[in-house]
């Protein structure tokens, strides 16, 4: 259960921080902030996969 739970936890992490990143791009005109922001986010793990 425990380890179900963390799973669960952790799949809707990875979509809220893919929303926010997917803003966060919309929002930014400059490809340098972009590179950035995609930089961070491969950084961060491989929910963008």
């Amino acid at each position: 259960m425990n380890s179900v739970t963390s799973t669960w936890r952790q799949r809707r992490q990875a979509a809220r921080t893919r929303r926010a990143l997917d803003r966060a791009l919309a929002r930014s005109s400059s490809p340098a902030m972009r590179d950035e922001l995609l930089t961070m986010a491969n950084s961060h793990g491989s929910f963008l996969r």
